[in-house]
């Protein structure tokens, strides 16, 4: 009986090992079912529309590569807001020269500026003035002006849009629509909507 027993106990030391790696391993793939997966990374936290700077009574201006005015804006009160990159623009007031030497100067309630100033929006009582021009003994070059409740002026590109009804003057001529297109450069004017259209002759000198 002792031998069989010895016999036994010496089977059971020789498997312990072997039983004791098989019990640690399903207890590992045991954990490994029954963890909870990983949350997935958080998404990288998106900035709030909230100013993170201000100025008031304030006026800046933007120089072109060549140290020329590109545009010199001014306002009551202005907000940056850092997630659009944009600057609001209380009571805004511009004034910037072109290729060309013409001075234009606008104005609106309210307003928006990248902060390149190549881009500024004009919302309420929105107006654009482009001042004649001319050399000696050439004909001269019409005001332009533009007055809507929206203008979206690209001052580098001199191009004006707007998707709001409003009416431009060039010299005499006067245009009225629902929405425009204005671009200087290509010298194209595209009118949508209500158009109205009023002509006066130049007088004769």
């Amino acid at each position: 009986m002792r031998a069989l027993l010895a016999a036994l106990w010496e089977r059971f030391l020789l498997f312990l090992p072997m039983a004791l790696m098989l019990a640690l391993a399903l207890g590992s793939y045991w954990l490994v079912r029954t963890t909870p997966p990983a949350p997935d990374e958080a998404p990288a936290a998106t900035a709030a529309h909230t100013p993170d700077y201000f100025m008031e009574k304030f006026s800046m201006k933007n120089f072109d590569a060549q140290g020329r005015l590109h545009a010199e804006i001014s306002g009551a009160a202005a907000r940056h807001f850092p997630d659009t990159r944009w600057i609001e623009i209380e009571a805004i007031s511009l004034r910037s020269v072109d290729d060309k030497g013409r001075l234009r100067q606008a104005s609106a309630k309210q307003g928006l500026t990248n902060e390149e100033a190549s881009e500024v929006q004009l919302i309420g009582q929105a107006h654009i003035l482009r001042e004649a021009h001319g050399v000696l003994g050439q004909t001269k070059n019409p005001e332009l002006e533009f007055k809507g409740e929206f203008l979206d002026f690209f001052i580098k590109d001199e191009t004006v849009k707007s998707h709001k009804p409003v009416v431009l003057r060039h010299g005499t001529q006067q245009f009225s629509a629902d929405a425009l297109h204005y671009d200087n450069v290509a010298q194209v004017l595209t009118l949508t909507g209500r158009v109205h259209a009023t002509f006066v002759p130049t007088p004769q000198k």
